[in-house]
């Protein structure tokens, strides 16, 4: 980018920012003690779960509005997506008393129908179509053709950076004057954030870090292979930031980056950092919202001791019947809870032969046994929690010593997530 271009940018992300005073107030910018205390470092939160919608998806939405009713649009304005892009879309079409139509997958909570539906509040339309999101994507897309209508793509899109990058603008405005950030660290899943970011703090002397799940990677691919790539399969877990494609906008601003600025976090250790941040900040994350959070874990000291670093904070839309699910997998990733199948002799005291194995820390969480009388073992399913992970080492041992056979499929993604 040009010194003219990067002038022109600034300066349509700084009259953005302030388009954007008409909806809300500039998210906090936090200084938080507890992990200041724990990386010795000035930590500073930029709070997007605090928007309206609870993530910055509506900054890019209400940007990309603006100057398609400037340009003389009418609408509907139309957009795909089961999460915070629909709610901060539902927002400004009720905002700007327009209607909006929203495509969803039919398989969508109906919890987040339920908040994007109140967000639009009679001002949008909302469509269940597909079973998955690019079923659901072609047909919004394919809706707006026939209807002459506005697209509103989720992050490849110049307005939606120019939007989002007034993240950074409001964080350069609020810290303290004698504080310049030494590093910025930042959840990536389409880019969207990512380009509009890194774009307008573009000259200063700034170490970005882009933070990804282990399992959809997408930033990280394509540096590593200089070119865009579409990755074959995406967990999504972490919905917020689980995209198979990085935006073609968005890898054009960030291919000048090194694949080491790129840190991957795997979806158990993030589920740690969820209740972490719930148990002793009392702050909801969704798992996007808490990735950069959680990569402060991977960066080396010496980057990061005694430097003002900003962490972004992008979403708090979490939806507490999933809370079951992120215990389960903070817990399986701390090593206090597996899962095995116990090859169990079919005769009288045999359960209580192996009962009296366990230790005063192992607590049975689940149990399964099918009895068959035609054999002489039968199979347990077993889940246990301890308190303390080197616990499980000493219970194998005494499963083994007292002749009992097992299989630890703790970490056979297949069985457990079928199972658990």
């Amino acid at each position: 980018m040009t010194n003219n271009d990067l002038a022109a940018f600034r300066l349509g992300v700084d009259r953005a920012a302030q388009q954007l005073r008409s909806l809300f107030d500039p998210t906090p910018l936090q200084r938080n003690d507890f992990l200041s205390a724990r990386y010795g470092a000035d930590i500073y939160l930029k709070r997007e779960d605090l928007s309206p919608v609870r993530s910055y998806k509506i900054r890019g939405a209400f940007n990309a509005v603006v100057h398609a009713i400037n340009s003389g649009a009418k609408g509907p304005f139309v957009c795909a997506s089961a999460g915070n892009h629909a709610q901060g879309v539902a927002y400004v079409c009720k905002h700007f008393n327009v209607r909006g139509v929203i495509f969803m997958p039919v398989t969508t909570p109906q919890q987040k129908v339920f908040k994007t539906r109140s967000f639009g509040a009679g001002n949008v339309e909302i469509r269940l179509e597909g079973d998955y999101f690019d079923d659901t994507l072609k047909a919004a897309q394919e809706y707006s053709r026939k209807e002459n209508a506005v697209f509103l793509p989720p992050f490849d899109d110049d307005q939606v950076i120019e939007g989002q990058a007034t993240v950074a603008a409001e964080i350069m405005a609020q810290l303290p004057d004698d504080v310049q950030p030494d590093m910025v660290v930042m959840p990536v899943g389409g880019g969207g954030l990512a380009a509009g970011l890194t774009q307008y703090m573009q000259g200063k002397s700034i170490d970005f870090r882009f933070v990804e799940p282990v399992g959809a990677p997408s930033l990280y691919a394509a540096l590593k292979a200089g070119e865009l790539v579409t990755l074959p399969k995406v967990d999504s877990f972490v919905d917020g930031a689980a995209v198979n494609r990085i935006g073609a906008r968005n890898f054009k601003a960030l291919k000048g980056f090194a694949v080491n600025d790129c840190i991957t976090v795997a979806e158990g250790r993030l589920c740690t950092t969820m209740i972490e941040m719930l148990n002793v900040e009392g702050i909801v994350l969704e798992p996007a919202g808490a990735l950069a959070i959680d990569a402060l874990k991977d960066i080396p000291k010496a980057d990061i001791a005694g430097k003002s670093v900003v962490v972004i904070v992008s979403g708090g839309n979490f939806d507490f019947e999933r809370l079951p699910d992120v215990k389960e997998r903070a817990l399986r990733f701390e090593g206090l809870k597996k899962y095995f199948i116990l090859r169990m002799p079919q005769r009288p005291g045999a359960l209580k032969d192996f009962l009296n194995l366990l230790g005063p820390q192992d607590d049975i969480a689940r149990f399964e046994y099918l009895k068959k009388s035609a054999r002489n073992f039968g199979s347990v399913l077993i889940g246990i929690e301890t308190r303390e992970p080197g616990g499980f080492e000493q219970l194998f041992q005494r499963i083994t010593d007292a002749g009992f056979s097992y299989e630890d499929i703790t970490d056979n993604d297949t069985l457990a997530n079928f199972i658990v």
